[in-house]
């Protein structure tokens, strides 16, 4: 049986290899846990540097900390074959209305915009386009 403290250890492994292998600084990535329907809820959320807005990347649902971080893990390494990706075209509203452009991974147009709103109110995100770009 795993104690506690190899529980830690393990999880902060696996989160390791997920931030090595989107290539993203330890402070552009943010593991999010919760409950939801009694298993527990990782939320994987980016932050963009350039316009210090944060976004879902993706959400898993596991046993524990561990298995959803070994879920998030194999989404990380398969998403690209699996998602599309969407180009969205935005202004928030509380700033200078400068058109921001950010890109996402997702399974349909809705569930792009599902990560762009995430967290904030749909009041004060302005989208101008969402485009599923050309497979290459």
């Amino acid at each position: 049986m795993e104690t506690a403290s190899d529980i830690h250890v393990e999880a902060a492994r696996i989160q390791r290899e997920i931030k090595s292998h989107l290539g993203l600084r330890t402070n552009s990535l943010i593991f999010e846990y919760g409950t939801f329907e009694g298993k527990t809820k990782l939320d994987l959320i980016t932050i963009n540097p350039r316009h210090n807005q944060s976004f879902l990347f993706h959400s898993e649902l596991g046993f524990d900390k561990v298995d959803a971080l070994k879920k998030m893990l194999e989404y990380v390494e398969n998403y690209k074959e699996k998602d599309g990706s969407y180009t969205i075209q935005w202004i928030a509203n509380n700033d200078n209305k400068e058109l921001h452009t950010s890109y996402f991974r997702a399974s349909s147009i809705y569930d792009a915009l599902d990560k762009l709103y995430y967290g904030r109110d749909s009041n004060t995100i302005t989208v101008f386009s969402v485009v599923l770009n050309p497979v290459a």
